[in-house]
């Protein structure tokens, strides 16, 4: 600046104009009060740095804030967290924790102490990233420690596929209350689920030889298979199910949503009547050839 406008003679702060000089002190002062900032926060190797102080809330008498910082980076590693939402406001739930994740700031709450209250609903016809109807919801998320800051975390409730939001619940162990102004809307998806599962009950069941144990479902690898796919049409004239030879492999829920996914999300009346493939082997079956495992 001072070569491309030698004529304000910016080489002399005492000779420049007011303006200048204001800019320059601005200049020199931000960086200034960074370096104060994060010497602040590194002093006793970071315990004052926000984020420190309260992971420290969390800790036990004789340990520190570090010990916390472990446990979660312990849970986040883990496959079975709920992660939702865009880089710059991420949401993750962990067995033990309640997080979002900002661009300048990470919130932090231990589920045992959190009261979760639906504070707002919005209802939109289409989502940003799909051509479906959307519910979005915000969340209030507050400690039982007064010291803890309450946050806000936001979740998608979609009406015609499985939802994120049900996922969230099955995830957290504190209930979710709603505000009296707000309606939440079970989705399609949800309701689909629930017939599916109790269609699938009155079906004959599958005796699994004694030789053979249940694995873990392939889907969600938490519960242990629990449904088989066996064909009830007697004639291969009557409809287009085929024989599978798998054993079984999934729980009834990862079955169902396998079912719904591949199901025409404009047409809902023809979900229960339809034929689709075994998500291992590929051979189509219906409703009826569902088995529950006994």
């Amino acid at each position: 600046m001072c070569f491309a406008a030698s004529e304000k003679q910016l080489y002399y702060p005492s000779q420049t104009p007011e303006t200048w000089r204001a800019f320059l002190l601005l200049a020199l002062m931000l960086p200034a009060i960074a370096c104060t900032l994060i010497y602040y926060w590194s002093r006793d190797r970071w315990a004052c740095h926000p984020l420190a102080r309260t992971l420290a809330l969390y800790a036990l008498p004789r340990s520190g804030w570090r010990a916390v910082a472990s446990s979660v980076n312990t849970e986040f590693r883990r496959i079975d967290k709920f992660a939702t939402g865009v880089p710059g406001a991420r949401v993750i739930v962990t067995d033990t924790w309640v997080m979002k994740v900002t661009t300048y700031r990470v919130h932090v709450a231990q589920q045992q102490d959190v009261h979760l209250t639906v504070t707002e609903s919005q209802q939109h016809d289409l989502s940003p990233d799909s051509n479906l109807p959307v519910q979005l919801l915000t969340i209030r998320v507050a400690s039982a420690n007064p010291a803890v800051q309450a946050f806000n975390i936001r979740t998608h409730l979609y009406r015609l596929n499985s939802t994120e939001y049900g996922e969230l619940c099955e995830k957290l162990r504190a209930p979710i209350r709603s505000a009296a102004n707000v309606v939440i809307h079970q989705s399609l998806g949800d309701l689909f689920l629930e017939t599916f599962a109790s269609l699938v009950e009155v079906n004959p069941a599958y005796s699994v030889p004694s030789s053979q144990d249940l694995e873990a479902c392939i889907g969600c690898m938490q519960t242990r298979a629990s449904v088989k796919l066996v064909k009830t049409c007697q004639a291969a004239a009557e409809g287009e199910c085929q024989q599978c030879y798998c054993r079984p492999m999934w729980c009834l829920t990862c079955m169902g949503k396998w079912f719904a996914s591949r199901q025409d999300p404009q047409r809902p009346d023809t979900w229960l009547a339809s034929r689709v493939p075994c998500p291992t082997c590929r051979a189509r079956f219906c409703i009826l050839d569902v088995c529950a495992v006994r």
